[in-house]
């Protein structure tokens, strides 16, 4: 699955179309490498994100094409 979709079934990231600007602006990194749109994700993968002043990093835990809101957060676990 793409990063950009994931950060956007997962609800990390409300809109995919801002995930996608926060790659290619090189926020977002996927494991210590700097991600594009496109990068596929896996489990066990570590994402992590830079937003204004913050960060967050989280480990990939499935995949899921889509999923209810309440289930989203099973997708991910957050580390840091």
């Amino acid at each position: 699955m793409r990063i950009d979709k994931f950060l956007k079934n997962s609800r990390i990231i409300k809109r995919r179309t801002v995930a996608k600007e926060a790659c290619e602006q090189g926020r977002i990194f996927l494991n210590e490498k700097t991600a594009k749109p496109g990068a596929e994700v896996k489990a066990g993968d570590i994402i992590f994100i830079q937003f204004g002043n913050g960060s967050l990093k989280v480990e990939v835990a499935e995949l899921k094409e889509s999923c209810r809101k309440e289930a989203a957060a099973d997708m991910y676990r957050v580390i840091e």
